[in-house]
């Protein structure tokens, strides 16, 4: 399975992914950090994908998306942004309303 289809199927097949460096536990930059834990608020059960592991994702994933950095939070399929917009998300209440949603489908 090539690169670009593996990164299809796991935003495909998870409600919730972020593509982060690090991970959850050990988040490697400040935006993958707040972004996570903006999830964590809200009660996202999330999957988690450490770019820095993959380097054939991390290159290819800001073709897939059309967004050049990290972390990329996708729910239900769709990209929603990065740090900037999930936090922003998050202040407004949208972010939970998106995930509790989602959760209840």
């Amino acid at each position: 399975m090539d690169v670009v289809e593996q990164i299809k199927t796991t935003v495909e097949t998870n409600p919730i992914v972020l593509f982060m460096k690090g991970t959850p536990q050990f988040p490697m930059c400040g935006f993958s950090s707040r972004t996570s834990q903006v999830l964590k608020a809200v009660g996202a059960q999330f999957h988690s994908v450490n770019v820095l592991e993959n380097p054939e994702i991390r290159a290819n994933l800001p073709r897939y998306s059309n967004w050049p950095t990290f972390p990329q939070l996708f729910i239900n399929g769709e990209l929603i942004g990065g740090c900037d917009i999930a936090v922003e998300l998050y202040e407004q209440g949208e972010l939970e309303r998106m995930v509790k949603e989602m959760q209840k489908a």
